[in-house]
């Protein structure tokens, strides 16, 4: 099972940007999907994006626009740039690995990290 470790949440203003990393011990290798989720007070967990082995991506909505997923295998890590953040981006952000790329995030989930609190304010 993968271990996962997110870092680099934070406070900021809105219209500032935070950088989000997950540590992945072991990166999975091939078939495999990992995503963001996030999940604010009083709402359901949602997808944000994921990405494939293929290197395929998807969004939430319109979050393409301000969000990047990515992932430096060499250093085991998986990354969520986020810029332009909005109060309502206020969330526990997680990460997620899966094995299947869906439309939003990744389906059968395997492993969950800690999450990260991002909060932004107005």
């Amino acid at each position: 099972q993968v271990q996962l470790v997110e870092s680099g949440g934070g406070s900021v203003q809105a219209g500032g940007s935070l950088r989000l990393s997950c540590a992945a011990s072991p990166y999975p290798t091939r078939n495999y999907c990992m995503a963001w989720f996030r999940q604010a007070p009083g709402k359901e967990r949602e997808g944000v994006a994921g990405i494939n082995a293929n290197g395929i991506t998807v969004y939430a909505n319109s979050l393409q626009v301000r969000f990047t997923i990515s992932e430096d295998k060499a250093k085991n890590t998986l990354y969520l740039e986020m810029n332009n953040l909005k109060p309502d981006d206020t969330a526990k952000y997680y990460c997620a690995a899966g094995k299947v790329l869906v439309e939003v995030g990744c389906a059968r989930v395997n492993s969950w990290g800690q999450g990260t609190q991002v909060t932004v304010s107005a």
